[in-house]
């Protein structure tokens, strides 16, 4: 087995003791880097930061909190200090956000995750992700340079001009969408060209299921995920073992129960919560939206960082019942004021043709308890809601703190 470096086999205590030893400095320089970091974490002493316990104590930074900030302060809200000379592009998402790419090589951290797929010095990767304001054709470019690789910048779009190019240029490796591969190598098969040449894909950017993935290696490309998103970089990556997505070395993954920044026991679903050692953009405990969960153990293919299910949701659940917003965090700050309530999940429905909601609790039925989350759901929520309680371990372990079951016909 081949690894990228010796920090992948690493033992599991060592990483954490060097990833925990590195993070009061981090902290310390964010504060004092980015403005918003020096008011975010105005009152941490980032000496004391040296346990997952104390950096759970943190605040936790989501990407609607980023579009405030940023907003009110072009461009990138305070979460860069001078970046003018020091930051080499800046892109722009939906939203829009902006982020910046330092100066330093494989800024995002992606050919770690490209030499997992497969990908060596000398191959030529046909890149069909979009170079167009958003990173992601440069996220995979600088992994691919870092490589040794030559890259085609194919980008989005023009299908039979990308297909006829890869006919003639030959290239070892594809990255990109899942999807777009496979619409490239239908293209192919339609305007009778070879792409036998094309062995490995780097795929992100969406989901990529085992169907999909089989139908690849039918046709002898095997693909392997990168998670990946334009402010962290990459976050985990899939290898030959095919059993989840083992966490980037560059990078600190928590798993947390939505709408709060406490992190749940291990095998259970929640949001991604990731900081990450980088000076242009030193993010820490951002909240990435996405849900996923913890895989117990050590990966086959000898890698010893921790591994995540990958991709299983969106975290942000906010639904409108009766004209009110209601939050993910609101249903977390009822149920934290009720140490027996080990979880919740509030399903929302109109079967009377009215909404309602019901909170679904794992505790021991009683009486009161019920009556005091009714009068805290509604303190918190300011609308009327029921209690259920369920035995524990019977609510779903999907990371939903918010159901809506409404139907309209």
């Amino acid at each position: 087995m081949e690894y990228f470096d010796a920090l992948e086999t690493r033992s599991p205590e060592v990483r954490e003791r060097q990833q925990m030893a590195a993070l009061p400095s981090l902290i310390s320089f964010a504060k004092s880097y980015a403005p918003a970091f020096g008011e975010l974490l105005a009152e941490v002493d980032a000496e004391a930061v040296t346990t997952r316990e104390a950096l759970a104590k943190l605040p936790v930074t989501r990407k609607s909190e980023l579009l405030e900030r940023q907003q009110a302060s072009r461009p990138f809200g305070g979460f860069v200090g001078d970046w003018r000379g020091r930051v080499a592009r800046v892109y722009a998402s939906p939203g829009p956000i902006y982020e910046p790419e330092g100066r330093v090589a494989d800024y995002w951290r992606t050919a770690r995750a490209m030499f997992a797929a497969g990908f060596r010095a000398g191959d030529l990767v046909h890149n069909s992700f979009s170079y167009h304001m958003t990173p992601g054709g440069w996220i995979f470019e600088a992994g691919a340079l870092a490589l040794g690789c030559t890259v085609f910048p194919g980008g989005v779009g023009q299908t039979e001009q990308q297909v006829q190019a890869m006919a003639e240029l030959r290239p070892e490796g594809y990255a990109g969408t899942p999807s777009f591969l496979k619409i490239l190598l239908e293209k192919a098969d339609e305007l009778k060209l070879d792409l036998s040449c094309l062995k490995k894909a780097a795929v992100s950017g969406e989901a990529f299921p085992p169907s999909l993935r089989d139908a690849l290696a039918a046709r002898g490309v095997l693909g392997y995920q990168a998670y990946a998103t334009a402010d962290l970089g990459v976050i985990a990556y899939e290898t030959p073992a095919r059993e989840g997505l083992i966490a980037d070395e560059g990078a600190i993954i928590e798993i947390v129960r939505p709408g709060t920044g406490d992190p749940v026991p291990e095998g259970e679903v929640g949001e991604v919560v990731v900081t990450v050692f980088n000076r242009d953009y030193p993010l820490i405990r951002f909240g990435t939206g996405d849900l996923s969960a913890v895989l117990p153990g050590i990966s086959p293919c000898g890698r010893t960082n921790l591994r995540i299910k990958g991709w299983l949701g969106r975290a942000d659940q906010t639904t409108k019942i009766k004209g009110m917003f209601v939050h993910p965090s609101q249903v977390a700050d009822v149920i934290k004021r009720y140490p027996g309530v080990e979880r919740a999940r509030l399903v929302v429905d109109n079967a009377g043709g009215q909404d309602r909601m019901v909170l679904n609790c794992e505790a021991h039925a009683d009486a009161a308890l019920g009556e005091a989350l009714v009068a805290s759901l509604r303190e918190i929520t300011k609308l009327r809601g029921e209690v259920a309680f369920h035995a524990p371990g019977a609510l779903p372990n999907d990371g939903k703190v918010i159901e809506d079951v409404r139907k309209y016909e």
